[in-house]
């Protein structure tokens, strides 16, 4: 593979929703995008990876409203959330937007009035069914069903019919310009199937969409006239061209865009592959060279959902495994393009079979034996073989291979083909059997060869695999001596006699313990997992304080009356050494009370207040809007 150092790669995930936070459908999109922007830069590819949240819109407003929270204060929560897991997951983002910062806000109300002024946006009135839950229209053709209502296919839930005024971009102009688009660039949309979906939709007739609302607040504005902000998917989109540098940093802007490839879920196709590049025409933008569409994870053969309750942590695993099993399972297990069923069962089969038999056990071994034997410094090794030569030829075959599939997107077929390798090199060592050779002095040349060769094969295994596991790989490539950064080294310049013959190979450590499912789903348990239905067992109110004083003789507890609605509740919080009783009065804070009533200090507590604990103190989340006492949280 040619090195392209003066190529530009710009890769983009999706930027996610800051109503909920983070779960193993986010992290597969991103790891995704790590491992490409990975590969590239072996590559020789200038890359630029960009990922970030959307934290305007109604879904946004509504979960801090029910949370009793500015939808700022929702999203600057979430965002730390999103930060701290891709640094655990180890991705390597380049960037990370967020559609509230200012340029972003600036750069789309440019854009925005640049369509209009061109006359591609223009006032009317819509009427439609719409779904607050996926913030989008839903298509005329979709059936009412008994009762008068609607069903959005994406989520499931019911949409609402919403008449109002606000502004419309004409699609239905770049029906033609789209499919000329299509025609003349086939791999836009991949996989093929779902540039077939896209094709079939636009062909059927598009009709101009509506892209401003008067009943959501929380958006970007429109200069001229504020009683309008921008939908949500036209303020999100436009992050591709902001984040990189549109209107603010013409230079880098000019550097990465074309976006190279976005990487999506199936679920916004449309809007990536029809909205978005109709958008990028009017607007005179060059187009993005790809739009890939990867599957869902699914739970027990249904797509994971907060609505649901079967979204997976990444935490459960992580806080066991770190970061690179997980990152492993989710691009070996399925094309990208495909669904697929995440279970527990084979997770661990993956971590236990391909991690720890095959790849661990080749590490811990070969240098086990090196250091044994040669005091860990192989410096004459005996003449190459035929079947020396082999392993060599073939990790040539491998490395060409693996780029081509990297550059195809194919990451599960690169690890295949890795895998294949791996298993090669264990069965070259089982043929030559090094460990008899080790008690023949007159065999040492050839037990030199045979360790230095195999050391070779797993310097390059553990290069090649870098993208996915960067963790493992970067400790393996330690082990085998290397100083110079594993990164600094081009995929172009990569060879299998890379590994100097007299390099000090380290004593090994253990890269993937075996674990027993058993004991991961005891663990998994003590991590007090819950499912939805127990979640929905939990009674949470709205509270007001009536009443409040410290308990005698304490440092920290206060007793308060609280009004839940129907009644006065009594409870006793140690929150004296944050706030003072006075400070409570009034606050309108959250409560659980169907929790069985406790006694402390002698004093009955019949609920409890939520509180977030920072430095050793409780902080009580309290409510800013005017909600009445006693009404449901959930």
């Amino acid at each position: 593979m040619e090195e392209n150092s003066r190529t530009s790669f710009f890769i983009t995930t999706p930027i996610y929703y800051v109503n909920d936070i983070p779960h193993i459908g986010h992290a597969y999109t991103t790891i995704i995008a790590d491992a490409i922007s990975r590969f590239k830069k072996l590559a020789g590819y200038d890359v630029f990876f960009l990922t970030g949240t959307d934290e305007h819109g109604q879904k946004v407003e509504k979960a801090a409203q029910e949370k009793g929270m500015n939808p700022i204060q929702l999203a600057d929560n979430v965002v730390v959330r999103f930060k701290k897991l891709w640094d655990a997951l180890d991705i390597a983002f380049d960037s990370f937007i967020r559609t509230t910062q200012p340029f972003h806000e600036q750069g789309v109300q440019k854009i925005f009035q640049k369509l209009k002024d061109k006359g591609d946006i223009y006032k009317g009135i819509y009427e439609g069914w719409y779904c607050v839950s996926d913030e989008t229209f839903l298509s005329e053709d979709v059936p009412l069903e008994d009762g008068g209502h609607k069903i959005c296919a994406d989520c499931g839930k019911k949409a609402n019919v919403v008449s109002e005024e606000c502004y419309f971009f004409k699609l239905s102009a770049y029906e033609k310009p789209l499919i000329d688009f299509y025609q003349k660039n086939p791999t836009f949309v991949r996989p093929k199937s779902r540039m077939n979906e896209v094709v079939s939709f636009v062909r059927q007739g598009l009709k101009d969409l509506s892209i401003t609302r008067t009943t959501v607040k929380w958006g970007i504005s429109l200069p001229d006239d504020s009683a309008h902000t921008i939908y949500v998917w036209f303020d999100a989109l436009h992050n591709y061209l902001t984040g990189i540098g549109y209107d603010r940093d013409p230079q880098l802007f000019d550097k990465y865009w074309p976006a190279t490839l976005h990487l999506i879920g199936k679920d916004i196709l449309r809007h990536h592959a029809v909205f978005w590049p109709a958008f990028l025409i009017a607007a005179g933008f060059p187009l993005p060279k790809t739009v890939y569409a990867h599957g869902w994870w699914l739970k027990d053969e249904t797509k994971m959902s907060k609505s649901k309750g079967n979204v997976l942590d990444p935490w459960t695993i992580l806080n066991v495994f770190g970061p690179d099993p997980l990152r492993y399972f989710l691009l070996r297990e399925i094309p990208i393009g495909l669904d697929g069923n995440f279970s527990h069962e084979g997770f661990i089969h993956r971590v236990n079979s391909d991690l720890a038999n095959d790849l661990g056990n080749l590490a811990q071994r070969l240098l086990t034996m090196i250091h044994n034997y040669f005091g860990g410094q192989i410096n004459t090794p005996g003449e190459e073989t035929d079947k020396d030569k082999k392993l060599r030829l073939s990790f040539d075959t491998l490395k060409e291979k693996v780029g081509h599939h990297f550059e195809d997107y194919a990451i599960n077929k690169a690890l295949e083909e890795i895998w294949v390798y791996i298993n090669a090199v264990n069965k070259y060592l089982a043929d030559n059997e090094p460990w008899k050779l080790s008690k023949d002095d007159s065999q040492r040349a050839r037990l030199g060869r045979i360790l230095y060769q195999a050391a070779c094969a797993l310097r390059g295994i553990c290069y090649l695999l870098y993208p996915v596991l960067p963790e493992s790989s970067q400790k393996m490539w330690q082990l085998l001596g290397e100083k110079k950064p594993l990164e600094e080294e081009l995929y172009s310049e990569l060879a299998f006699f890379n590994l100097k013959r007299d390099q000090k190979i380290h004593k090994p450590k253990p890269l993937f313990p075996r674990v027993d499912l058993k004991d991961f789903l005891k663990e998994e348990e003590s991590m007090d997992i819950i499912t939805f239905d127990d979640f929905k067992r939990m009674d949470f109110r709205v509270g007001e304080i009536i009443e409040a004083e410290r308990v005698e003789g304490t440092d920290k507890l206060v007793k308060m009356q609280v009004n839940i609605g129907k009644e006065t509740r009594q409870m006793i919080a140690g929150i004296a050494d944050k706030y003072a009783p006075e400070e409570l009065m009034g606050k309108k804070v959250v409560v659980i009370v169907n929790l069985k009533t406790a006694v402390i200090r002698g004093i009955e507590s019949q609920g409890m207040l939520l509180a977030a604990e920072v430095g050793g103190k409780a902080i009580i989340p309290v409510f800013t809007e005017d909600v009445p006492a006693g009404a449901k949280v959930r």
